[in-house]
């Protein structure tokens, strides 16, 4: 039987869309795409998906309402087949957001409230997909704070993504002691200084850490971020400077290629 099997291989996609998130999980059952980036960007991550034979998605999750992670999502689901979308309990009055919630609606999905402890099912044995945060309710203009932060785990390999989450919500991650050791960090907030925190850092010490960013006036990813990640000896990808980044899990190994 297919489903007790152990996974061969997973890819995370971590796609170049200029300043904002959007990521793509692919295991052998199963496509999940984290953020899809700003709205003028959709198409591109469509394609993306398609060129990646990606023809359903088992998820979408929105980890939070801002523009460039939830922007471009209301063109992915209603130009995919969408099975199932996760996003935090809170909500935004921005157009970005209601196109979203609108394209939810349309296609007479639900969504699945993103919280600590919440799992997205998976086939194989030796992967699981669950939320560590939001672990309790933050102010309504804490946005980032609220991000759905998930963690993937394939065997003895582990990717932490941490949307825009900054020290407020991995304090209270690290203090439910939530965080261990991973493999491969999407970074914070695009490298800003209030998130990765040292102690995140300490307790995570990724081999890889990816920054999504492109070209913005906020100063990501700071020099601050980038020397607390040089600090805990992390090897740092970013999308602005080297395209897609497709990091490929054996549950065992870990190879990571760029591609412009």
């Amino acid at each position: 039987m297919k489903d007790v099997e152990a996974a061969s291989s997973v890819q995370v996609h971590f796609l170049n869309i200029g300043q904002g998130d959007a990521t793509l999980i692919q295991t052998p059952n199963e496509n999940i795409l984290i953020d899809g980036g700003g709205k003028g960007k959709s198409p591109e991550v469509v394609k993306y998906l398609k060129k990646y034979k990606v023809s359903t998605l088992t998820a979408v999750v929105s980890t939070h309402p801002d523009a460039d992670h939830v922007g471009g999502l209301a063109y992915v689901i209603k130009n995919m087949k969408v099975n199932k979308v996760y996003a935090p309990n809170v909500s935004h009055t921005t157009q970005a957001y209601k196109d979203f919630l609108l394209s939810v609606k349309n296609k007479k999905l639900k969504i699945t409230v993103a919280k600590q402890g919440v799992e997205i099912p998976t086939i194989a044995k030796d992967i699981t997909l669950k939320f560590l945060a939001p672990v309790k309710t933050y102010a309504k203009s804490d946005l980032n704070n609220w991000s759905a932060v998930l963690h993937l785990k394939h065997n003895k390999k582990a990717f932490l993504f941490m949307g825009d989450a900054e020290a407020k919500a991995e304090t209270d991650m690290l203090a439910k002691k939530l965080i261990s050791k991973v493999d491969v960090l999407k970074v914070g907030h695009h490298g800003y200084k209030d998130s990765t925190t040292a102690n995140l850092l300490n307790k995570t010490k990724p081999t890889y850490s990816v920054i999504s960013v492109g070209k913005n006036s906020y100063g990501h990813p700071t020099s601050t971020a980038l020397n607390r990640l040089k600090a805990v000896k992390s090897t740092v990808y970013r999308t602005d400077k080297s395209g897609n980044i497709i990091f490929t899990s054996t549950g065992s190994k870990i190879t990571v290629k760029t591609v412009k």
